[in-house]
């Protein structure tokens, strides 16, 4: 998806959208090895490789680390809107100003990473890296050994076929699946591609964090090896 860099860079929680050209009228922003100044650059936001200044990094507060057991309802967004008032951010401390890493729709709830690294966001979005993302799925249908091996084999969506994939069945009717990429509703979208509509999906695991018996709507800080596990 196509994206201003320097709205990029204030999503990532890297800088404001002002500061950000700050960054980049000065050089110390690199899209694919390339230092770019021009302002108002657009960049593929999953397939570019952007770098920031580390000296600029080093004048950044302390980084923080949060997981989240993300209630029901709410919106992955750092500001409310007139349609849109619960957002995540509220459920979390705001100093310093942290950010959701990648989204999980309104519907969804379950594990949610939020941080002021920008990154390590850009580590655990960016499709070259593949991060690795398990969710537990209901259904409204029975998921047979058909709709199983369709779904682990890969699906197309929007003209492209999904990774393969595996799921571990719970029951007839519930399952876990894990996936390398991220894409819009990616999970509801396989499920319907097979005949199943999602009853409910929560997030359980991202890489080797788990949610565990986090309650719904509380979070906590990170570990130090937490946070360093997340970024290998």
């Amino acid at each position: 998806m196509k994206i201003r860099l320097n709205k990029f860079l204030a999503e990532k929680g890297i800088a404001s959208r002002r500061k950000s050209d700050d960054l980049i009228a000065t050089g110390k922003i690199k899209v694919n090895g390339e230092v770019i100044k021009e302002l108002g650059i657009k960049i593929d936001s999953e397939k570019d490789e952007i770098e920031v200044d580390e000296k600029f990094l080093a004048e950044k507060p302390e980084l923080v680390y949060f997981v989240l057991n993300k209630p029901l309802g709410f919106v992955c967004s750092n500001s409310p809107t007139a349609n849109e008032k619960q957002i995540v951010i509220d459920l979390l401390p705001t100093n310093p100003r942290i950010f959701p890493i990648g989204r999980l729709d309104k519907m969804t709830t379950g594990l949610l990473i939020l941080t002021n690294d920008g990154n390590l966001s850009f580590r655990l979005t960016h499709p070259s890296f593949e991060c690795e993302k398990e969710y537990e799925v209901e259904l409204a249908e029975d998921l047979t050994a058909e709709r199983i091996r369709k779904i682990e084999a890969g699906v197309k969506l929007e003209r492209q076929a999904t990774q393969p994939t595996s799921v571990k069945v719970l029951n007839a009717r519930k399952a876990r699946i894990i996936l390398r990429e991220g894409k819009n509703r990616q999970v509801r979208k396989i499920f319907g591609k097979v005949g199943c509509e999602v009853v409910s999906l929560k997030r359980v695991r991202v890489k080797n964090l788990e949610l565990e018996n986090l309650a719904v709507g509380k979070f906590r800080e990170l570990t130090k090896k937490e946070a360093e596990d997340l970024r290998k």
